[in-house]
């Protein structure tokens, strides 16, 4: 049988992308739904964390979404933060946003190039006796890029905390087994899965896992995965699916 609808669990791309080429080559129907979405963690949950945000000198954001909720629980619980906060972000887009919740302040909010190793860089000697708060979700653990390379480094005092949380979407609507295929790309992915169909069997539905996370998530529950990256074979998700289809 040859494919014909494959489930892509994320947003539908804005601008153009290497999905349309692709469906048009190979006759496809490409679905984008995202299985979970991000919430801030509340106040209570937070404090299962035993993180005491005035301890911090500096912060570490890499997405707007932790921004919102590292503020929404500093109002919860009630914590002035002090003009003399660091703010370290992986891009300018994100420190950038800031200027919703603070004075936007160059002399205390740096921003790298996307890279966890652009991030290490704007630290470098000048900075390197701050007590560092990571902003992060439990999508991924809590041990995001920026953890790994903290952790990597070895030369500075971090603590990752989870700010925010993944929250599985109603998929009610949605039998997984109208599809051929479905691409997934974060452990919270298989978790909405499992929220949503308690019951559910992979049966002839063929996955397509992007991510170590991921593969290892779908793994531990006895997942057939049909193609996987990245990888120097599959270094992308339009890859990956091509791959999947040539097959």
């Amino acid at each position: 049988m040859s494919t014909r609808k494959i489930l892509i669990s994320q947003a539908a791309p804005k601008a153009a992308s290497p999905f349309e080429p692709l469906a048009a080559k190979y006759d496809v129907q490409l679905d984008f739904v995202p299985l979970f979405k991000n919430e801030a963690m509340t106040s209570r949950e937070f404090r299962v964390e035993k993180v005491n945000i005035p301890d911090y000198t500096a912060i570490v954001f890499s997405s707007r979404t932790t921004i919102d909720a590292f503020f929404k629980i500093c109002e919860e619980l009630r914590v002035k933060v002090p003009e003399t906060q660091k703010y370290f972000c992986t891009t300018e887009i994100v420190a950038n946003y800031l200027q919703k919740h603070i004075v936007y302040r160059k002399r205390k909010i740096f921003f790298g190039n996307g890279t966890p190793e652009s991030v290490l860089a704007l630290i470098g000697p000048k900075h390197k006796d701050e007590n560092f708060l990571i902003a992060t979700g439990d999508s991924n653990g809590g041990k995001d890029a920026i953890t790994k390379a903290f952790e990597a480094s070895g030369k500075f005092k971090f603590t990752p905390a989870i700010f925010v949380k993944s929250v599985p979407q109603d998929l009610s609507g949605i039998n997984l087994h109208d599809y051929d295929a479905v691409v997934v790309f974060n452990a919270a992915d298989v978790k909405s899965i499992n929220f949503n169909y308690p019951d559910f069997k992979q049966e002839n539905l063929k996955v397509i896992a992007y991510g170590k996370s991921v593969k290892a998530a779908l793994e531990a529950e006895g997942a057939e995965i049909a193609v996987s990256g990245p990888s120097p074979e599959v270094p992308s998700v339009a890859k990956a699916i091509e791959m999947f289809l040539e097959q």
